[in-house]
């Protein structure tokens, strides 16, 4: 068998088994929608019948209202065909998530190639670093949820990728075949290098309109990749000039729309800036120096900021963050083991100083990605946050991967050099005991992520809203109004993704309460209200569902609702 089709074998293993991983129990493990899932769905449903969404707004372009967090638009867009295909449920909307982690891996092993397109191990450091994101427990529950990050992820390996074919599709003819300088026609060379250049910037532009973190992390990316390659490109200028010009009108409406004040909106919600608390201890420390000039210097607002940007972005990088426990929130993580397994710590560690020793291919690639994806996440107030710096994958498994094989080779140059009864044994036998090890790592993330983490997290899900709205469906005619509690956080739009409600008809009898700093409740729609406070509603028939402990003792309660790890959660009952 030729050394091609094994490659090809393994590389179909691979995939495969990010397939698997991705799309096996999609659709009730997680065990039941967040409100962003249900709000991507519907939204899609939406669109899919009269284009528009959930408000209203035909095709947008710019961004979906939502619950006035104003979400890029493209997911939705991506869920229009599965919702069409498989119907309006949970894993019609996560299929594009998962699908497009899928193509991720793909992805990542000819990105991987090329960068080390000169590499006489390109093919293993390609599928290596494809099969450790396959297996990667940050990549996979990132990939079986409805999370928009994941496939902005896609775009921004695939536009990488398209970038660097491009400059080698003209690098590797060599200086002769280019053109004299200035506005000549263009060549065939040309037209391929424009092609594979557009497509690239579409990509790029692509995940700009997908998650708003990339809206940071591509264009410095694309501005790295400009100044690294800026030879290759000024002697192309004229399909560069036309490549950016494809990306400046596609642009437009993101433009428009980021310069908004609704734009800024989740980001003075979320980051650290608008922290007051700050301020307020940078002036009590400097009255306490009785406002001394050096007091002023060493305390100023401005430095303590940068000092707390500085902090939370290394949060990111923390080692109980990465190799021990993950992202505190238990959406993006078991809680039992790291965003990364501990088997690639010593490998991702061995990665960055080979590679740095080596600097083999496009090396530097690798860590201004991962340098610049960490940017707009340190701004958060939360952090570490495993979602907002999904943009650096895959560089984790890639400085792994090549951190692999340099380890394990430089053990078998040992090993040869040994002249005891160990000497060829050594590196057969850690290498053994290296792939056991990450076997192992494995099964435990994947055995607690399939038995145990639905049942222990199901809370975390807002699961109960699917089973509670079944059983009001079922009795829906026998009351004039139905009041639902908001505790569990947006119950209006289960309430439409469950019922399939036609959006023609929501938007008819919606009742919709915009904040004046832009966000969206929405109090009601037909029968349905939904509410903070349930109160007795006496000349008329309701039916309540509200939280198990908001309950009252008169209630005469009707149905219980229960997490899967048996506690209540949801009660109907009538007054």
């Amino acid at each position: 068998m030729s050394i091609r089709s094994k490659t090809f074998i393994i590389l179909a293993g691979i995939i495969f088994l990010a397939f698997f991983l991705r799309f096996y129990q999609l659709g009730n493990n997680p065990p039941s929608l967040t409100w962003d899932e249900a709000a991507w769905g519907y939204n899609a449903y939406s669109i899919g019948i009269d284009g528009r969404d959930e408000f209203g707004r035909f095709l947008p372009l710019d961004y979906l209202e939502s619950f006035g967090d104003f979400k890029p638009p493209v997911y939705a867009y991506l869920d229009v065909l599965p919702v069409k295909i498989f119907g309006l449920n949970e894993f019609a909307v996560r299929f594009p998530s998962a699908l497009f982690g899928v193509l991720t891996v793909i992805a990542t092993y000819f990105l991987v190639k090329r960068i080390f397109w000169k590499s006489k191990l390109k093919e293993f450091y390609a599928l290596m670093s494809a099969l450790i994101l396959a297996i990667s427990p940050w990549h996979i529950m990132l990939s079986r949820a409805a999370f928009e990050a994941n496939v902005a992820t896609f775009f921004i390996v695939l536009g990488v990728f398209l970038f660097l074919t491009a400059v080698n599709s003209v690098k590797s003819q060599g200086a002769a075949s280019f053109p004299p300088r200035g506005w000549k026609p263009i060549d065939a060379l040309g037209l391929r290098f424009l092609l594979l250049l557009s497509l690239s910037v579409i990509s790029f532009i692509l995940s700009m309109y997908t998650f708003n973190t990339a809206r940071v992390v591509a264009p410095l990316l694309i501005l790295g990749l400009a100044i690294g390659f800026r030879k290759e490109l000024f002697d192309r200028k004229k399909e560069v000039v036309i490549a950016s010009l494809i990306g400046l009108i596609m642009i437009i409406p993101l433009a428009q729309f980021i310069l908004t004040p609704q734009a800024s909106l989740r980001f003075k919600e979320v980051n650290i800036f608008s922290d007051i608390n700050v301020i307020k201890t940078s002036n009590q420390e400097i009255a306490n120096d009785n406002n001394a000039f050096w007091s002023k210097l060493i305390h100023n607002r401005r430095l303590v900021y940068g000092v707390e940007y500085i902090k939370h972005y290394f949060d990111n990088l923390s080692p109980n963050f990465l190799f021990i426990r993950g992202d505190g929130n238990p959406k993006f993580s078991t809680q039992t083991v790291g965003e990364m397994f501990l088997w690639d710590l010593p490998f991702f560690i061995a990665g960055i100083l080979f590679l740095i020793r080596k600097r083999e291919g496009l090396w530097w690639i690798i860590p201004i990605w991962l340098i610049v994806g960490i940017i707009p996440a340190a701004t958060a107030r939360e952090t570490p946050h495993a979602l907002r710096i999904e943009t650096v994958l895959p560089t984790f498994q890639i400085l792994t991967a090549y951190g692999f094989y340099h380890f394990i080779s430089g053990l078998k140059t040992y090993d040869l050099r040994l002249k005891n009864f160990l000497k060829g044994k050594l590196f057969i036998t850690i290498s053994f005991i290296s792939y056991v090890l990450l076997l192992i790592n494995f099964l435990y993330f994947y055995h607690d992520y399939l038995v145990h983490y639905k049942r222990i997290y199901s809370g975390e899900w807002q699961y109960g809203y699917k089973e509670s709205i079944n059983y009001v469906s079922s009795v829906y005619g026998n009351y004039d109004q139905i009041n639902i509690t908001t505790e569990l956080g947006r119950p209006y739009i289960y309430y439409l993704f469950y019922t399939k409600t036609p959006p023609g008809e929501f938007k008819k009898t919606a009742k919709v309460e915009r904040e004046v700093f832009g966000f969206v409740n929405v109090k009601g729609y037909g029968k349905y209200r939904f509410l903070k406070d349930l109160k007795d509603v006496s000349n008329k028939k309701v039916l309540y569902v509200n939280s198990a402990q908001n309950t009252p003792n008169n209630a005469k309660i009707l149905k219980t609702f229960y997490l899967l790890n048996g506690e209540p959660t949801l009660v109907a009952y009538e007054l």
